[in-house]
């Protein structure tokens, strides 16, 4: 019997067609000695999405679509419904997979705007021991000052342990037994961090010490102070590093191979040729406003470093 590994993503109408080109670049190269179930979580989904990706099943792909709201009920009826802080649900769901579904002890999530020239399972084959989860630093953000400042000042850990959430080797059962779900509720209703990257800047705070550091071919982003690296595994079009918004981008070929191969592809051109130079400068401002935000939070009276050197339980 094959092995099954659960693969999650989450999406909405918007990034539908990226997901579509993901899945093409993870089925042409994943091992075809195990099945694959894909569960996509999603929040505003039209059903011509659902049944455009849904297309790409095959003998050892399955595809899979749940609506967000539904799974994040149960939880937080189960917690006595502390869910209570106004925010988009979509922005933290990654923190909820172990408890959505028990029935797996471990799992991968990924981010939508990627491609995946590597062999999916060498992920999930991954030994992860007692660490929670397996993520890789996050080579993005590197060299930019105000963004180290607010890693080590703010968040409180090591610059280079600092890691991106956008891919995610997750040790369910584990997340499960450290009642991690209920511990990242009680933080966030008593303190709401201010923070730059939510659900990114909890994992790094809470999990700091019980991560797999992974080799950065899994997480390869787009960052033109830093090398390419070579015959990448995954790659990770973070932040504003789009190859369907801009010209120039790190690993480009890699994504326009799979999408000249999509259904979406016609439309995915169009989006590109009509990128506007106000959409590119409302992207700049707000990169820039990522960077200032993060060299004023430091200096608020309640940062997770602050809440963890007075002696709260921050850590898992």
């Amino acid at each position: 019997m094959k092995n099954e590994i659960p693969i999650f993503f989450a999406i909405n109408n918007k990034y539908a067609s990226y997901l579509d080109i993901a899945i093409r670049s993870m089925i042409a190269n994943a091992s075809k000695e195990n099945n694959y179930k894909i569960i996509v979580l999603y929040e505003d989904l039209s059903e011509k999405n659902i049944k455009t990706i849904s297309e790409l099943q095959n003998e050892n792909f399955e595809i899979v679509f749940k609506e967000m709201r539904e799974g994040l009920e149960s939880i937080t009826d189960r917690v006595e419904n502390r869910f209570k802080c106004n925010f988009t649900l979509t922005i933290y769901f990654r923190l909820f997979i172990a408890d959505m579904f028990p029935e797996y002890n471990k799992g991968i999530y990924i981010d939508s705007d990627i491609i995946v020239p590597g062999d999916i399972s060498e992920l999930y084959n991954i030994e992860l021991n007692n660490n929670l989860i397996g993520a890789c630093s996050d080579s993005s953000i590197q060299g930019i000052p105000e963004l180290m400042n607010y890693i080590e000042n703010a968040i409180g850990i090591k610059r280079h342990e600092y890691i991106n959430s956008g891919v995610l080797l997750m040790n369910l059962k584990q997340l499960r037994e450290e009642k991690f779900t209920q511990r990242f509720l009680d933080l966030l209703n008593k303190y709401h961090f201010d923070s730059v990257a939510p659900d990114q800047d909890y994992l790094n705070a809470m999990c700091n010490g019980r991560i797999m550091y992974l080799n950065e071919s899994w997480d390869a982003m787009p960052n033109n102070e830093r090398k390419i690296i070579n015959e990448p595994n995954l790659i990770h079009y973070n932040l504003f590093q789009k190859p369907w918004c801009y010209d120039n981008i790190q690993y480009e070929d890699y994504f326009w191979n799979y999408a000249k191969k999509s259904p979406y592809y016609d439309n995915t051109i169009e989006f590109k040729n009509n990128y506007s130079e106000e959409q590119k400068q409302q992207d700049k401002k707000a990169f820039e406003l990522i960077v200032s935000k993060a060299d004023i939070i430091p200096e608020n009276d309640i940062t997770f470093k602050k809440v963890f050197e007075s002696g709260e339980q921050v850590r898992v």
